[in-house]
């Protein structure tokens, strides 16, 4: 459970320095309170996005994966950052990401700010 809430903070984290620094990937909202919400529920829907559709992503591009040096990854990644803007907006969540490129700076972002995010907070292995 603890590694879940930590993966969720994490996810969080790097999607709100993502909407911070990146112009087309919007959260709205009324209050901050409101923000804050939003983005915990985005942050979801972006951890279950990434547990139950990256790995087949990640498996049916693995011969791009070779091929690209693992560069391939950033693509999925994006992929996964504009499915889960499009879930959030089936899910009345006021969160978007305009286009392609917007997604794979997004990733980009997100991927670095996990990473560090990882890094500082505890996990299950401590």
């Amino acid at each position: 459970m603890k590694n879940f809430v930590v993966k969720t903070i994490a996810n969080a984290a790097a999607l709100a320095v993502a909407i911070w620094l990146v112009k087309d990937i919007t959260l709205t909202g009324d209050n901050t309170g409101k923000k804050a919400l939003t983005l915990i529920l985005v942050a979801l829907v972006f951890g279950v996005v990434n547990f139950v559709v990256k790995p087949v992503g990640k498996l049916l591009s693995f011969p791009l994966f070779i091929l690209t040096l693992g560069l391939i990854t950033l693509v999925i990644n994006a992929l996964m950052l504009l499915l889960t803007s499009w879930l959030a907006d089936e899910l009345d969540l006021s969160f978007h990401v305009e286009g392609f490129w917007t997604a794979v700076l997004g990733a980009l972002i997100i991927s670095i700010v996990s990473w560090a995010m990882h890094i500082v907070l505890p996990d299950d292995k401590d």
